[in-house]
């Protein structure tokens, strides 16, 4: 095999672009428009060559291996084909013939890419601009991957058939073997005048704007397909699908559960005591709550319908909000006063307090506590 770093002139350890780099400059070069001749030509298509194998990662990784990047087997019964031309030599070698050249055109890759979006998105939905670096058709060749006005050409080794074949001698006796043709990749004819700006793919990477509406409901972990949004394939091939995963930002007041919504709303010593009704902040706007005389740390009050739309059926969760008591900490002498007078008229002015277990929950009287009077 050719040692294809060498001939792109990259080192071993080169990454994809550096490869892609390497091969447009040699490519500008050695095309024979710039540099007619022969010798040229015949670089030319080494060039190309080692572009077409270290340029796919699958191919790439089998050559690194010692492999044929085109499929060669080195397993097997040791003398390099596979068990279907054993049975195309069985059969008079026919299989193999009917498999023809392969298509340039593939199907792109799919792409995934994160949206962040804030908790008011999440809840209602709502349409956000993405800026994706995907693979687009090349305008400059359509697609074709040949320059404007060329065309490709009849492989001369393969005379278009994609795959040579050969016979070779086992223990089995003669077995003829079908690889793909190296000199045009399997395809059958060859791009006589690559493309410049997408050097012969048919595709050219570019940033675009897509426009995508968020539904109401979604969470982080959410993904959202768009057929047909990802990489566009080789040669105009039928692109892929865009996948973009969501990521729900954190909220300053509201803590997402499930499709409900809580926080947390300070309420005043007095308030809770006497009742009062105070305004709360939701993502539709400000509603007030009406508090109960004798409201106690802890307890909840659920706001219906205030909370996250559901994602697969209609009607929202709820807006829980979890109200915690403010003890004052400082008291002039007047409210001093004024709690100590109604401490005494409550007859707590030397109160001992009640001991329970952890966690708030008393412990539960037993009979035997009952008959001793407790």
């Amino acid at each position: 095999m050719n040692d294809y770093y060498t001939d792109l002139g990259v080192a071993r350890e080169a990454t994809p672009e550096e490869i892609k780099k390497a091969y447009r400059k040699k490519a500008r070069q050695l095309h024979p428009d710039v540099n007619p001749g022969a010798e040229a030509e015949a670089e030319f298509k080494r060039v190309s060559q080692a572009y077409d194998v270290l340029g796919d990662p699958a191919k790439r990784a089998s050559y690194d291996r010692g492999q044929d990047p085109y499929g060669g087997a080195t397993g097997g019964f040791g003398q390099g084909f596979t068990f279907s031309d054993i049975m195309d030599a069985f059969f008079g070698g026919t299989a193999a013939g009917a498999r023809g050249p392969r298509s340039r055109t593939q199907r792109g890759h799919d792409a995934l890419i994160r949206l962040d979006i804030d908790l008011p998105t999440a809840a209602f939905g709502g349409e956000q601009t993405l800026q994706i670096d995907t693979a687009v058709v090349c305008s400059t060749c359509s697609g074709a991957g040949a320059q404007p006005g060329s065309g490709t050409r009849t492989c001369d080794v393969c005379s278009g058939r994609g795959e040579v074949q050969q016979v070779q001698r086992s223990f089995l006796g003669q077995v003829m073997t079908s690889r793909p043709c190296q000199a045009c990749r399997g395809f059958g004819d060859v791009i006589e005048h690559p493309c410049f700006d997408c050097s012969g793919e048919g595709r050219v990477r570019t940033r675009r704007d897509l426009t995508l509406k968020v539904p109401g409901g979604v969470d982080t972990g959410t993904r959202i397909a768009l057929q047909g949004e990802g990489e566009v394939g080789p040669y105009g091939g039928e692109p892929g699908d865009l996948y973009v995963e969501i990521q729900v930002e954190p909220h300053d007041v509201f803590t997402r559960r499930g499709d409900d919504l809580h926080c947390t709303l300070e309420v005043p010593m007095t308030a809770a005591a006497l009742g009062a009704t105070l305004p709360v902040e939701t993502l539709d706007g400000p509603v007030e709550v009406d508090l109960r005389p004798g409201t106690q740390p802890g307890q909840t009050v659920p706001l219906a319908g205030k909370g996250i739309s559901h994602l697969r059926g209609e009607g929202r969760g709820d807006l829980v909000v979890h109200l915690d008591v403010k003890v004052p900490t400082r008291l002039n002498d007047t409210q001093r006063d004024l709690l100590a007078q109604l401490a005494e008229s409550r007859g707590e002015s030397s109160p001992t307090g009640r001991m329970g277990a952890a966690g708030g929950v008393g412990r539960k009287h037993s009979l035997w506590d009952a008959l001793r009077g407790r």
